[in-house]
């Protein structure tokens, strides 16, 4: 009897899993809890302005703002690299994943806009 129940208890639960992963899927929604995701989002909500040295470096390794916006999405952050306590704009530094793995990003955010200060390819 105890196993019967918990066969329909496993049953039930996994069509729940299934049924609740396919409606967030397509609700777009975002759960940015973690300090890289809560870190990343403040940056693309701001107006994205880049500075010179960065638009140079972009041209030169032929990086475009779709990689830029890419690596915002799904980098890393690493807090120990930045300055995420200075005044008045954090400075962070951002690392890319998987094919952008070669391209850091050194960014200010300020209260309204943040600046890509300077693109690092290794």
């Amino acid at each position: 009897m105890l196993i019967k129940r918990i066969g329909y208890y496993l049953v039930g639960l996994s069509i729940g899993s299934v049924a609740v992963y396919f409606f967030w899927q397509k609700k777009d929604a975002s759960f940015d809890y973690g300090m890289d995701a809560r870190t990343l989002k403040t940056i693309r909500i701001r107006k994205r302005l880049f500075s010179e040295e960065a638009k140079i470096a972009m041209e030169k390794y032929n990086i475009d703002t779709l990689k830029i916006s890419t690596i915002l999405y799904t980098g890393d952050v690493d807090f120990g690299k930045g300055n995420p306590r200075q005044k008045p704009c954090a400075e962070y530094y951002v690392t890319g994943k998987k094919e952008l793995e070669n391209v850091n990003l050194i960014i200010k955010r300020c209260d309204s806009t943040a600046t890509i200060e300077k693109v690092i390819v290794d």
